[in-house]
């Protein structure tokens, strides 16, 4: 008699346990489908985006942004035509648009069309050298997207045109200190700070490279307002 109540209790524990694990298949894989993997869900996700981008263009076709973030959901799928038109069409309406100018770039290098693609970023890097700011911009778009030779390109151009630019020496030295060159960083970025002392970053990169910086002590100005005796003592009445 006990050995049939122990039997009956194992089975009844096995059914709670199998009925525990049919619950959480069922809910893992949701209401009986399969349970979708992570690039699943990103690609789904990427897709929607994608028919949004579009009705918005449908609804205003100069809406430059629309285009441009339709580009770079084209550009992850490897989709390189198709990016390239969305950013092409990005830059008839803005031609100074530096990130379509890079992600451009880009584009074709990926697409395997290296010739064309240095023609268009010497295109672009000849339009941007009008403005220091302009190439510093280009530069950063190129960094961006992984185009380290033509960033340095345009990072050069800038500061031949603005050699005394706090902003674009800094800029140099982060670029030079991302690729683990830490003399030729700690040369631009002690440069910067020599140029513009109000900088807490650039002067807490420095710290870290092993360089001695003096942070700018501000200076409280006297507004004490002298008293009746001082007055009196520096301008004395004549006789």
């Amino acid at each position: 008699m006990q050995a049939m109540t122990w039997r009956r209790e194992q089975i009844g524990t096995l059914k709670s346990i199998g009925l525990a694990f049919l619950v959480c298949i069922f809910l893992l894989c949701g209401c009986g489908g399969k349970a979708k993997a992570p690039k699943e869900i990103e690609k789904t996700t990427a897709e929607k985006e994608k028919a949004e981008l579009l009705k918005e263009i449908e609804r205003k076709f100069e809406d430059i942004d629309a285009h441009f973030r339709l580009g770079q959901l084209y550009q992850a799928d490897g989709q390189w035509n198709k990016a390239e038109d969305q950013y092409s069409i990005v830059l008839n309406f803005e031609p100074a648009h530096r990130q379509a100018q890079a992600a451009r770039v880009k584009v074709l290098t990926d697409s395997g069309n290296t010739e064309r693609a240095r023609l268009l970023a010497n295109e672009y890097k000849e339009l941007a050298c009008v403005s220091a700011e302009g190439s510093r911009q280009l530069a950063q778009a190129f960094q961006q997207q992984g185009l380290d030779e033509y960033a340095l390109e345009c990072y050069q151009q800038a500061l031949r045109l603005a050699p005394d630019s706090a902003k674009i020496n800094k800029q140099i030295g982060y670029y030079y200190l991302n690729k683990g060159n830490n003399d030729v960083a700690r040369e631009y970025l002690s440069r910067s700070f020599q140029l513009n002392p109000n900088q807490p970053d650039v002067a807490g990169e420095l710290g870290r490279l092993g360089v001695p910086v003096k942070r700018p002590q501000k200076t409280v100005k006297n507004t004490k307002k002298p008293d009746k005796m001082e007055k009196s003592e520096k301008s004395p009445k004549s006789q």
